[in-house]
């Protein structure tokens, strides 16, 4: 066991509350010099609270706490809801943490060099070709690389990340890994949340458990646990997989009918179906931009029971009885500025063209949050009082007053723990039992193997490269069709 004194980090009896809830009880984090660390727990644990307190974004109520201070930026963080400042251009993101004086000038040729040189360690293309546009123009999935690259580039000695491959592929975080392993051999520190327990087999040393906001596992090798023994330290239950929920033998259930046309793929999805998409974002992308009317008059075509769909606008799409869950969070889901209750019922008051509060819906909300053990304080509350994995499970609060006839789901599972992963994995089932067709983008491909029916693949490109059904549908083939590692 390494002496205390050693570590890069060394944190003790940490205690946070945010009012009367208390979120750490005493958490214990020691991280050593040259590993690479798992953190890890249920959703609503602690642990993106005590990576912000360790990060120095939040303050501690009580507890100890010791970074070794080896330079200007001892500690870099990437956070699971992205921080980079949209008005600058993705090089002046990058180089920030190098800045001393607020924004003070600094040679642009060295900002961009050595935010190029950050960048490119993850992604050659990306440092030529977007070093100097504006973050806002990035998607979220190239933002990700970016604030990877931000903190690669900070010249820390402990990097924390939080869902760091939450939106990249399986190329890109094998990239992201071996980085991450050449730190380790000069002394660089790595502290990541994943709920992917596959990648934090393949990357991880070590692990510290959190639950319910205490260390239940103190820095154990992750080979002396198995994964039965990690999820009963959580607190959570394993469940068996399930058959996927339009199996071949199943009675289809009463429902719509949606027809998908576009370049190299015609699909008439039966009510009940569960239809994968796989493949890196370019593809899945598009076609769901067209699926909740973000992007009329494009190359797809939606069809309801036979007649085109007029899909001009979100607020359309919705009035027609088609859901969209988002694993990004806070741009395309949360409405951050409104209470829980305005969450959950934000889909019907769109479909009744109605925005004023009524009676009932404190009760519908109540009913919504229990049907899908979400415990929040009160209806009033932020939803950014709650842990990541329950704001998911919020989203799709709103579609149960609203039953949608399609809904179209990308990465709903981000930064979600096993537990709530069945959860969801089971609402989507029941929802696709009723008849909702269901759209399911995850770059997970044993998500896709476990509840999808057929599975459509886009190559690297973006373009279709093949459709996948029944028995057919395994990691072997997904793999092959998106030329995306399984």
């Amino acid at each position: 066991m390494t002496a205390p004194s050693s570590f890069l980090l060394d944190a003790s009896g940490i205690r946070k509350s945010f009012g009367a809830t208390a979120v750490l009880r005493g958490a214990d984090l020691r991280v050593a010099p040259g590993e690479i660390h798992a953190l890890l727990g249920g959703n609503g644990a602690g642990k993106s609270t005590l990576i912000r307190i360790v990060s120095g974004s939040l303050r501690r109520d009580g507890g100890a706490l010791h970074v070794r201070d080896d330079g200007p930026n001892p500690i870099a963080v990437v956070f699971q809801e992205l921080a980079l400042l949209p008005h600058l251009s993705v090089a002046e993101n990058i180089y920030l943490p190098h800045l001393r004086r607020g924004l003070a000038p600094v040679r642009a040729a060295r900002r961009r060099e050595e935010a190029r040189a950050a960048l490119a360690q993850i992604d050659e293309r990306l440092a030529r070709e977007a070093l100097d546009r504006p973050v806002a123009e990035i998607d979220l999935h190239q933002r990700q690389l970016i604030e990877i690259a931000r903190a690669l580039g900070s010249g820390a000695r402990l990097l924390l990340l939080d869902e760091p491959t939450a939106n990249l592929t399986f190329a890109e975080s094998e990239r992201l890994f071996a980085i991450l392993r050449r730190l380790a051999g000069r002394g660089i520190s790595t502290l990541i949340v994943s709920h992917r327990m596959k990648e934090i087999r393949a990357i991880a040393d070590v692990c510290t458990i959190l639950r319910d906001g205490r260390t239940v596992i103190d820095r154990r090798p992750l080979a002396d646990l198995d994964d039965a023994a990690i999820v009963e330290a959580m607190g959570q239950k394993t469940a068996p997989r399930g058959t996927p929920a339009g199996a071949p033998d199943a009675a289809r259930p009463a429902g719509t009918t949606v027809g998908i046309e576009g370049p190299h793929l015609s699909l008439a999805l039966a009510p009940g179906t569960v239809l994968g998409l796989a493949g890196a974002p370019a593809g899945p992308g598009a076609l769901i931009d067209a699926l909740v009317g973000a992007a009329p008059g494009g190359d797809w075509r939606i069809a309801l029971d036979g007649a085109e769909a007029d899909l001009r606008s979100p607020a359309r799409a919705v009035r027609l009885r088609i859901g969209y869950v988002s694993g990004d969070r806070a741009e395309k889901g949360l409405l951050t500025t409104l209470p829980i209750l305005d969450n959950v019922v934000a889909a019907t008051r769109v479909a009744a063209r109605r925005w004023r509060v009524r009676g009932r819906e404190a009760g519908v909300a109540e009913e919504a949050l229990a049907r899908l053990a979400i415990k929040a304080g009160s209806i009033d509350d932020s939803p950014l009082t709650l842990s990541g994995g329950t704001q998911q499970k919020l989203l799709l609060a709103r579609w149960l007053e609203h039953p949608p006839r399609l809904l179209v789901l990308e990465e709903p599972t981000r930064g979600v723990d096993i537990g709530t992963k069945r959860e969801i994995y089971a609402l989507i089932r029941a929802m696709a039992a009723n008849g909702t067709v269901v759209v399911w983008w995850s770059t997970e491909f044993p998500e896709l193997v476990e509840i999808c029916d057929r599975v459509v693949a886009f190559d690297l490109r973006g373009a279709v490269s093949g459709t996948i059904a029944g028995a057919q549908v395994d990691e072997v083939a997904l793999a092959r069709a998106t030329g995306m590692a399984a």
